[in-house]
C-alpha cells in the first residue's frame, strides 16, 4: 500500500487511454472490504508530471482530514489518482507552501538565463506525447533562436498542433469539448499564429509575468508588423503551454469516463454500502466529473463531488447555454447521478483560469479586447457553476447544501501565487478539506 500520511490509502494509476493498473485496482477493491470502510475520498491531481509529486500533493492535502473527522463511527479511506499530465517548470504544484509574496526582481534575474523550453520540460513533454521527439527538437530550436519572421510563428503553431494531435480513432477526441461551441480545436490553434502570440504576450504582461530572455520592454510600443517580432516569442512559449494544457484537458475526460468511472462501478459491486466522495484540482476536477459520467448504468455510489479550481467550462453542467439555447454543456445532467452536492470552489485570484483559460478556449485577434471573452469562455474554477437552474452560491465557511450544484467562493484562502498562474495551485488548506467533508457529510456527527 502506498504512503500518503493517512490510512488506509491507495493509489490508482491510469494511462493516457484510461486503462488502470490492475494490481492497484484489485488491491483497492479488496482493501475497502477488508477495512470495512463507510466512506472513500478519491482525489485527482491537475498538472503534475510524476508519481512522487502527486503523492506529495496527496500527503499534504489529506493531512487535515483525520483531525476534522469528529464522528468516530466513520471509517474513511483515501485514494490518490495518478494520470499522465505535464507541468511547466515556472508553475507551482500544490505540494509546497507558496511564497507569501512574489519577488519580481529575483524572478526576472532568474528568467534571464532560463530557456523557454528547458531540457527538463522537453523530457516531460516527450513522456506525455510519445513519438514527437523531432517536433519537440524543432520547437526548442525556434524558442531558442527566436527568429524575427512571420513564417517562423506559423511553423511554430503548426508544430504545436502536431505535438498534441491524436489519431482519428483515439478516445481522446470524444472528450475534447465541454463549453458547447462545437469547434474541433480551440481558437489558439486555428487563429493567425502571429496574432495569437500577440494576445498571449499582452496577457502575460497583464498577469505580471516576469521579463523573459530577449524581451525588450520598449518594443511593446512598436507596431506589430513594424519590427520587433522577437518579443512575441514569449507569447509563443505561452501557446505551447496552453496547447499542452488543452491536450491534458482532453485527456482528463478520457481517463475519467473510460478509467475512473468503471473502477467506481467495480467498487459498487464489491462494497455496495460504500459512500464515494470525489475531488479534483484543475484538470483533475474535470477528470472526476467525467468519472461520474462514466459510471455504469444503475450505479449511484458517488455521494459528493468537489471541484477545486476546476479547469473546464463554467457551462459544462448547463442544460442550455446562454449564448446558444439549442446547445448544452458536455456534462449536463451528470449532477443528477450524485447522491449529494456537486461543489465548485472558485477564486478570483486564479490567473491561470481568469486570464489564460478563456484566451486558450477562444482567441480573438485584438490583444486589447481579450477581457471581453470571460463571460462566454470562463472557467468553472474562476466563476463557479453557471446557467444551472437552482444552483446555489455561498462563501467559504457557510454550510454546504446537502444536494444540488453549489459554488463556493474560496478566494479567502485560495489567494497566493505568482504569475502567470496566480493562486491556481493554492489549494492545500484545512478549509477546503472541510468543504469536502461537509459536502459528503463524512464523519460530521
Amino acid at each position: 500500500m502506498a504512503d500518503a500520511g493517512v490510512e488506509p490509502y491507495w493509489e490508482l494509476t491510469f494511462d493516457a487511454d484510461g486503462d488502470v493498473a490492475r494490481p492497484q485496482r484489485d488491491a483497492l477493491l479488496a482493501g475497502v472490504v477488508r477495512e470495512r470502510l463507510t466512506d472513500l475520498v478519491v482525489f485527482a491531481h491537475g498538472w503534475n508530471n510524476d508519481r512522487p509529486k502527486a503523492t506529495r500533493l496527496y500527503t499534504r492535502f489529506f493531512a487535515p482530514f483525520p483531525e476534522l473527522l469528529v464522528d468516530g463511527r466513520a471509517r474513511v479511506g483515501y485514494v490518490g489518482v495518478i494520470w499522465p499530465a505535464v507541468r511547466f517548470p515556472d508553475e507551482p504544484i500544490p505540494d509546497f507552501e507558496p511564497s507569501p509574496q512574489a519577488r519580481p526582481a529575483a524572478h526576472a534575474a532568474a528568467a534571464a538565463d532560463r530557456p523557454l523550453l528547458p531540457d527538463s520540460l522537453r523530457r516531460q513533454l516527450a513522456e506525455v506525447f510519445p513519438g514527437r521527439d523531432l517536433v519537440l527538437e524543432r520547437l526548442a530550436q525556434l524558442l531558442t533562436e527566436r527568429p524575427d519572421a512571420r513564417s517562423a510563428f506559423d511553423e511554430f503553431a503548426r508544430l504545436v498542433r502536431e505535438l498534441i494531435s491524436v489519431p482519428e480513432d483515439s478516445p481522446d477526441l470524444r472528450f475534447a469539448e465541454d463549453h458547447g461551441d462545437g469547434l474541433p480545436l480551440p481558437g489558439m490553434l486555428t487563429d493567425d499564429a502571429l496574432e495569437v502570440c500577440e494576445v498571449f504576450t499582452a496577457a502575460l504582461r497583464s498577469a505580471g509575468a516576469e521579463v523573459r530572455p530577449g524581451e525588450n520592454v520598449e518594443a511593446e510600443r512598436q507596431p506589430l508588423l513594424g519590427g520587433g517580432l522577437t518579443r512575441l516569442w514569449n507569447g509563443a512559449g505561452e501557446l505551447l503551454r496552453q496547447g499542452g494544457y488543452y491536450a491534458m484537458k482532453r485527456r482528463s475526460g478520457t481517463v475519467g469516463q473510460l478509467g475512473l468511472g468503471p473502477v467506481l462501478g467495480r467498487l459498487a459491486g464489491e462494497a455496495p454500502a460504500l459512500r464515494v466522495h470525489l475531488a479534483g484540482h484543475s484538470f483533475g476536477a474535470r477528470l472526476v466529473s467525467y468519472g461520474v459520467r462514466g459510471l455504469p448504468a444503475g450505479v449511484r455510489n458517488v455521494t459528493s463531488v468537489t471541484l477545486l479550481q476546476g479547469a473546464f467550462s463554467q457551462y459544462a453542467f448547463a442544460a442550455r447555454l446562454p449564448h446558444d439555447r439549442n446547445r448544452s454543456g458536455a456534462l449536463h445532467g451528470v449532477q443528477k447521478r450524485i447522491d449529494g452536492p456537486l461543489v465548485s470552489c472558485h477564486s478570483a485570484h486564479d490567473d491561470a483560469l481568469g486570464t489564460f483559460y478563456p484566451l486558450a478556449s477562444k482567441l480573438a485577434g485584438d490583444s486589447a479586447s481579450f477581457l471581453g471573452l470571460f463571460d462566454r469562455w470562463g472557467a468553472i474554477g474562476f466563476h463557479g457553476i453557471q446557467a444551472v437552474d437552482g444552483a446555489r452560491r455561498i462563501r467559504l465557511g457557510e454550510a454546504v447544501p446537502e444536494t444540488g450544484c453549489v459554488s463556493v467562493d474560496a478566494a479567502a484562502v485560495v489567494r497566493r501565487g505568482e504569475p502567470p498562474a496566480g493562486a491556481h495551485s493554492d489549494i492545500c488548506h484545512p478549509e477546503l478539506a472541510r468543504v469536502i467533508l461537509e459536502a459528503g457529510r463524512i464523519g460530521r456527527g
